[in-house]
């Protein structure tokens, strides 16, 4: 087996395998059908295997794409024009987001192609000008301050059933294939200055562009109108047999790779101009991204069939069975469990706390982020599904918590604020769509709640508390650092008095 590959199918059996204990824990307490659960552990093999396909297709086709374009792109002096290519770039690559497409599949009375669509634009534009800030070296905090004070001035007016749908569209515009593929260009743009802020610059890109869709959802609320907002669920397919378990799936293949394709070939059609108009890539570098954006393809196949078959319906039946009993409370220490588990398990994870163990040249290391933003997590998860069975509106949750964010980066260094609200979309993973977001949607059901106000909003939330963590660790090692130091120069200070005094003494 290829390494790369091995590497990639181990990270997503360690994303994958704590959801699927915690579900076969609970299907020994609560009433699953043996179809279901059936269904569920087929998807969660096809999950394992196509997060591992698309993970390597990801890095092998998008990462070099990015850079290669935004090496190209230093090249040019032609910020207009960049900020155009940027817009349609970063439109393309939303819309093939595995994430996003499950979340708008899970909307209710909202078309699907509607929301992708304007999740996409608005990534696109925010996209642009992230990339525009580099060139421009405007500041990482004073563009976040002035675009999250937009942000809850439009969601002042928006109607409050597309509050947590807005926030959670900007949570899962930083998935799999959009991160690789922007971070790479940011990099190859920054890669071209020889300033001392290049490096710091290339943070930030994440946390700019994930702020589009929350703005351009709020601003569907404001001029679009569906019809009712009743959710309709698809009903869970009977299994007995396991020629009817390959044949649920089976069945669902030509439909979700017709939305695959779709939904990729504009990232084909924009390598394929790149590569006419400037040649940036060799014979070897054309086949490897070719393949790449097969085994893409695969994967995500894979991965949006496990998903929408085997994940979704369990998700949702055991929010169903644990609100809906009297011990509906159960469902808060049950999400600290899952919160704490699969944060831990996201490869970005992996890759931020290694980012800040260099960056304080390993005074903060990575043990100590993992358990911070585990504890972080759990407890979002945890607040999450609290507010569904209380009902508490998400606003009273995200503005304290985004203004806590935006506060912490005034103290903080520039390059520590970029990591951070990085960081916000790392946690918001995979698994947050695919079990988190239909459990939440079963418990609001179980408990006659409002889908949209009450489940709506679980991957804002799991989003928003690594903006907090990061920095308030690194704000809480410079202060330690800073008292050491004093503590340090106070005990030198002493020596040197006593010093004086015994030579006074002696003469």
């Amino acid at each position: 087996m290829d390494p790369h590959l091995k590497d990639s199918l181990s990270e997503a059996l360690g994303s994958v395998l704590p959801i699927t204990i915690i579900v076969l824990g609970l299907s020994l307490i609560i009433d699953l059908e043996l179809g279901m659960l059936m269904l569920f552990l087929a998807g969660a093999f096809l999950l394992i295997l196509g997060m591992g396909l698309f993970q390597l297709g990801a890095e092998m086709s998008m990462q070099p794409l990015g850079n290669g374009i935004g090496a190209q792109m230093s090249r040019a002096h032609r910020p207009l024009l960049i900020f155009v290519l940027c817009i349609v770039m970063g439109t393309m690559i939303t819309v093939a987001e595995p994430d996003l497409q499950v979340l708008a599949t899970q909307a209710p009375a909202l078309p699907k192609n509607v929301l992708v669509w304007t999740v996409a634009l608005g990534a696109g534009l925010l996209f642009a000008l992230a990339i525009l800030r580099i060139i421009k070296r405007f500041s990482l905090t004073v563009m976040l301050w002035v675009l999250y004070l937009l942000v809850f001035l439009a969601a002042c007016f928006a109607p409050l059933d597309f509050l947590g749908l807005a926030f959670d569209s900007g949570g899962v515009t930083t998935g799999p294939i959009t991160v690789p593929f922007i971070m790479a260009l940011g990099a190859g743009l920054s890669a071209a200055r020889i300033d001392r802020d290049s490096t710091s610059d290339s943070f930030g890109l994440m946390a700019l562009t994930s702020i589009g869709p929350v703005l351009s959802v709020l601003i569907l609320g404001l001029i679009y109108r569906p019809d009712g907002n009743q959710y309709a669920p698809e009903a869970a397919q009977d299994v007995f047999t396991s020629r009817e378990l390959a044949r649920a799936y089976w069945q669902a293949a030509p439909g979700t790779l017709k939305e695959i394709l779709v939904s990729l070939l504009p990232i084909a059609v924009l390598f394929l101009l790149f590569q006419i108009f400037w040649r940036f890539f060799r014979r070897t570098d054309l086949l490897r991204i070719s393949v790449g954006l097969i085994y893409t393809i695969a994967g995500l196949l894979l991965f949006l069939m496990g998903v929408n078959i085997g994940f979704y319906p369990v998700g949702r039946a055991i929010g169903l069975s644990l609100g809906s009993g009297g011990v509906s409370w159960i469902l808060i220490p049950i999400g600290l469990l899952i919160g704490y588990y699969t944060v831990k398990a996201e490869p970005a994870v992996q890759i931020l706390n290694r980012q800040v163990e260099e960056i304080t040249d390993g005074a903060i290391p990575q043990k100590t982020m993992n358990r911070a933003l585990s504890l972080a997590v759990a407890a979002s998860v945890a607040l999450s599904m609290l507010r569904v069975l209380t009902r508490l509106p998400i606003a009273w949750i995200l503005l304290p918590g985004y203004l806590i964010a935006l506060l912490l980066s005034v103290f903080v260094p520039k390059i520590v604020v970029g990591i951070a609200f990085d960081s916000g979309g790392v946690a918001s993973g995979s698994m947050a769509t695919a079990f988190l977001l239909p459990l939440a949607i079963g418990a609001s059901e179980a408990v006659g709640g409002n889908i949209m106000q009450d489940a709506f909003g679980v991957i804002a939330i799991t989003a928003m508390t690594p903006l907090i963590t990061v920095q308030a660790i690194n704000l809480i090692y410079h202060l330690k650092a800073r008292r050491q130091a004093g503590a340090a120069d106070a005990e030198s200070d002493l020596t040197d008095d006593v010093v004086e005094l015994e030579d006074e003494t002696y003469d």
